[in-house]
């Protein structure tokens, strides 16, 4: 969902090679995510043969709030960390940041 959120609309397969996973996989998951009402699915207008896939306002609600839970999770683990601990965390996150940057790109 966090993908389809920031690459919306978007083809399954195009969802797929951003997550490194397999099409079939993806196309199993966008089932079942249509299914419950997070998505929908519509035929391409670039390209009638394809179909792509954004998130409902439902599917926007329900990602924002697991955000939300993995944020309160974040906010409690960092909170049992040492003060000495949670600074070597902060001083770590530039570093983290342009890591994830690199492995984005390289995806791409």
């Amino acid at each position: 969902m966090q993908v389809l959120a920031e690459h919306s609309p978007a083809r399954t397969g195009d969802l797929a090679a951003r997550q490194r996973l397999a099409p079939s996989t993806v196309s199993t998951l966008v089932g079942q995510l249509r299914a419950a009402g997070l998505i929908t699915r519509e035929v391409d207008p670039r390209d009638r043969r394809a179909s792509v896939v954004t998130p409902t306002d439902a599917g926007r609600a329900e990602l924002a709030s697991w955000t939300q839970a993995h944020e309160r999770r974040l906010d409690a683990a960092l909170g049992a960390l040492s003060e000495t601990d949670r600074t070597k965390v902060r001083a770590a996150l530039p570093v983290l940041f342009r890591l994830v940057e690199h492995l984005g790109e390289a995806a791409e």
